[in-house]
């Protein structure tokens, strides 16, 4: 398979996953990757998606400070799956298959512009699928760094999330994901006390014991968690949020490497 067909075939995949849980016909493969060769186009970043819904969004209420959760399927599939937790000011901008450099460039739109108390940043698994291109760890921690100082320059405090555990991509199949999100995961965990950010380890909570992959029953594709691996989340979520908001607002960026 060529490489722009090979992508274009990932981003279909990984985009529309939440939304079905039965395994896709050979049409919605099709339009699915019509649709994403159509964005890479056009809107590659996908800044479309939410812009008519942060048009809408009211006024946050100081009794329940704002948190946007940014990222990729997970968080999509958080919303998508549990729409009972983003209440009280929580708010989902995930956006299946993306990268981390995709969501540097929503994240102006999709973040600061919604002036929130607190971002959780979940993001790296694509990267390490070469979703949009081949991309080194360097390359993306870079990106997440960025994405870091600029919510502290305006602000908002920082949750950096692990990448939950894969012990295999479906459209990425013989890729080594296990030690790579290990790697990523140990990165995130020191530049988010560098940096004065809070430390989600969603990982923790969902691998087997013994290998670097989900638990029985929280995902049904060894990547994207079902309703019961977000019940194993939530806790997590809720202490990283707490934790989070007891912070006070940073005045600038940390800058950490």
């Amino acid at each position: 398979m060529k490489p722009t067909r090979l992508l274009i075939a990932a981003l279909a995949f990984a985009v529309a996953f939440p939304a079905f849980a039965a395994d896709p016909t050979p049409e919605q493969k099709a339009q699915w990757a019509k649709e994403a060769e159509e964005r890479l186009h056009t809107d590659w970043a996908y800044l479309g998606r939410y812009r008519d819904a942060n048009a809408a969004l009211p006024a946050s209420v100081r009794a329940q400070p704002r948190i946007v959760l940014i990222g990729d399927s997970i968080t999509q599939g958080w919303f998508d799956q549990v729409p009972a937790f983003f209440q009280g000011g929580r708010i989902g901008r995930g956006i299946g298959g993306q990268t981390t450099p995709q969501m540097l460039v929503r994240f102006p739109a999709d973040v600061i512009a919604l002036k929130p108390a607190v971002v959780q940043i979940m993001a790296g698994t694509n990267d390490i699928a070469f979703n949009t291109g081949p991309m080194t760890p360097d390359e993306s921690k870079a990106n997440i760094r960025a994405m870091t100082e600029l919510a502290q320059a305006n602000g908002i405090r920082v949750i950096l999330a692990s990448i939950p555990p894969a012990d295999q991509y479906p459209w990425r199949p013989g890729l080594d994901t296990g030690s790579k999100i290990v790697a990523m995961n140990a990165w995130l965990k020191g530049y988010a006390a560098a940096t004065g950010s809070t430390y989600a380890d969603y990982w923790s909570a969902l691998v087997a014991p013994g290998t670097t992959g989900m638990r029985t029953g929280l995902s049904s594709d060894h990547v994207h968690p079902t309703p019961a691996g977000y019940a194993v989340m939530a806790p997590v979520a809720e202490r990283a949020f707490k934790a989070a908001l007891a912070k006070p607002a940073p005045t600038r960026a940390i800058i950490a490497r």
